[in-house]
């Protein structure tokens, strides 16, 4: 598995962290290891035999080609003028914090000269929450949609009743029911509550054969390759028949507004995939500082023009 970090225990505490990590030389090491756990491998010609260089920090040299490759040469940390101690306390904080930590406390806590370090650090980190290889909810599914309030001004303010879209952003999510118990989620930002919005979700999110127990909304039903079980509540609390996802819903809202104080609409996908990314890991809290580093390692480099671009929806 490419997303395995070379870390056979996670430090479980910030002073575990220092010790493990007590300066860029430690944190160079375990990046090596990371991307090279068979030793170094040129990423231009494939040749696998180089040097480390003396003259520039943690870079290597082909014996072949003689392309100089820095360890952090295209992963999320490619072109950071951060040194790399800061990367790893970023990851660990954001990682392991109950409810995660926001770019201003981020720039508190790690001394960072400016907001905007903060952002980007923590913008980069977001991104590299997802796995590209992690498998879709499988078995029976719990799906609907809610919607939260905005927080820009620029946006009309949050108002209406049922289904109305203005001044709200729209999500969609899914949580696998194994045993009784919640089991993996996804949450995805969507533009409305139609057919095509809520079959995109399902299909990109739901492995064929799955059973989407929904609320009955008309939006679910003709989803390709998957059980619809619909519950139509009529007068019932929605969350007596779909427990879970409600769950996770409320717990979403009171993490927006408790940590970011409202959420944006062109980064929302992002701050999704960070909730969903603790939420998966609630029991292995400290295992998801590897992880994340890990996932980092393997993502390409992001400028900020990338970052300040509005992300799609589905």
């Amino acid at each position: 598995m490419p997303w395995e970090a070379p870390m056979s225990d996670a430090p479980r505490s910030l002073f575990e962290l220092q010790r493990r990590f007590p300066d860029e030389a430690a944190c160079a090491a375990w990046l090596t290891t990371a991307r090279w756990p068979e030793g170094f491998v040129c990423p231009g010609c494939g040749h696998a035999k180089g040097w480390a260089l003396e003259t520039k920090a943690f870079t290597y040299e082909c014996t072949s080609c003689h392309r100089q490759t820095s360890v952090t040469a295209g992963t999320v940390m490619h072109g950071s003028k951060l040194p790399l101690h800061v990367w790893f306390w970023a990851a660990y904080l954001m990682a392991t914090h109950s409810n995660g930590i926001s770019a201003l406390q981020l720039q508190k806590q790690l001394g960072l000269g400016s907001y905007k370090s903060a952002w980007l650090l923590s913008h980069k980190l977001r991104r590299a929450m997802v796995a590209p290889e992690r498998a879709p909810l499988a078995g029976l599914v719990e799906v609907d949609e809610t919607e939260i309030p905005l927080r820009t001004k620029d946006d009309p303010p949050a108002g209406g009743g049922g289904r109305s879209h203005q001044g709200k952003l729209l999500v969609a999510g899914a949580v696998e029911v194994q045993g009784g118990k919640p089991g993996r989620l996804r949450l995805a930002a969507i533009t409305d509550y139609s057919s095509d919005s809520l079959h995109a979700f399902i299909g990109a999110d739901l492995a064929a054969g799955s059973t989407a127990k929904t609320d009955g909304w008309p939006g679910y039903p003709g989803a390709p390759d998957v059980i619809h079980q619909p519950h139509v509540i009529g007068s019932m609390a929605a969350h007596i028949v779909l427990p879970w996802i409600h769950r996770v819903f409320a717990n979403l809202k009171t993490w927006a507004l408790g940590v970011y104080h409202g959420l944006r609409r062109p980064h929302l996908q992002s701050y999704l995939n960070e909730f969903v990314f603790r939420f998966n890991r609630r029991q292995t809290r400290h295992a998801a500082f590897k992880s994340l580093l890990a996932i980092a390692h393997a993502t390409k480099p992001l400028t900020y023009k990338m970052l300040i671009e509005p992300e799609p929806t589905a």
